[in-house]
């Protein structure tokens, strides 16, 4: 057991975001959230990693109740990688993947080897080991994305929750983050606007539609033409690839 969510609930400005959303999050896997524009995506990844809470339901990490457990508790299991972070500082890049240490430690304590260790592990799982002496504004956008991942690792989380890590970069940089994040050995949960990068690397999908949890289970389950047209109100044609054997979507004029 990892995270799960049970019938949640969330409003905002007198509108129902979220209606009895449940959910479960297996160890170890990939579990790639998908759903059209204003279906409660974020909003969800936000009551998940306990940035908000619910009007009713509750969410789980191991069977106990999220929002009974201190911050600094979570924030050293459950890290968060929002979709426009950023930073106007131009820090150098393990300054800002040190900053994932922080729920580790106390304004008394000292920088530790285990600090450094873990550190230095975030930067290598990133790809960023041989650019932690360059400053921010000397990256890429893909790499920016890949330097933020480092400051969550960085945290030495069990869980991490990314919301659309791959918008607004280009292809190569959208499939490299995501096969960055499939390899890692934790449990992730990942907003993806790409519905065939979804297929081809997550583990698990949901499908959310206007608050509602609409299909859940395994790529090859949950994607097919009909959800397409009345979810996403897209005509295609989906195949198994013979690259990696899931579902391809052809998208139709």
């Amino acid at each position: 057991m990892s995270i799960t969510a049970e019938n949640l609930v969330w409003r905002a400005g007198g509108r129902l975001i979220l209606d009895g959303v449940s959910l479960a999050a297996r160890p170890g896997r990939m579990l790639g959230l998908l759903g059209p524009n204003g279906s409660g995506k974020t909003s969800l990844l936000r009551l998940l990693a306990r940035l908000k809470r619910p009007q009713s339901g509750r969410v789980l990490l191991d069977g106990t109740d999220i929002s009974t457990l201190a911050a600094r508790s979570v924030a050293r299991r459950v890290a968060f990688v929002e979709q426009h972070a950023t930073t106007s500082a131009n820090l150098r890049i393990d300054d800002i993947v040190r900053l994932g240490r922080f729920p580790h430690r106390s304004w008394l304590s000292r920088w530790s080897s285990a600090d450094d260790l873990a550190v230095d592990e975030a930067l290598a799982r990133a790809g960023l080991a041989d650019r932690r002496a360059d400053r921010w504004q000397s990256l890429s956008g893909g790499e920016k994305q890949r330097a933020h991942i480092a400051r969550a690792l960085a945290q030495t989380p069990t869980e991490l929750i990314l919301d659309e890590p791959t918008n607004h970069l280009d292809v190569q940089h959208q499939i490299g983050v995501l096969r960055l994040v499939s390899a890692l050995p934790i449990t992730s949960i990942v907003a993806l606007h790409d519905l065939n990068h979804a297929a081809m690397f997550c583990d698990d999908l949901i499908v959310l539609d206007r608050g509602r949890v609409v299909a859940t289970g395994e790529p090859g389950t949950v994607i097919d033409e009909a959800l397409l047209r009345e979810v996403f109100g897209v005509e295609a044609r989906v195949e198994s690839s013979p690259h990696h054997g899931r579902p391809h979507i052809h998208y139709l004029r």
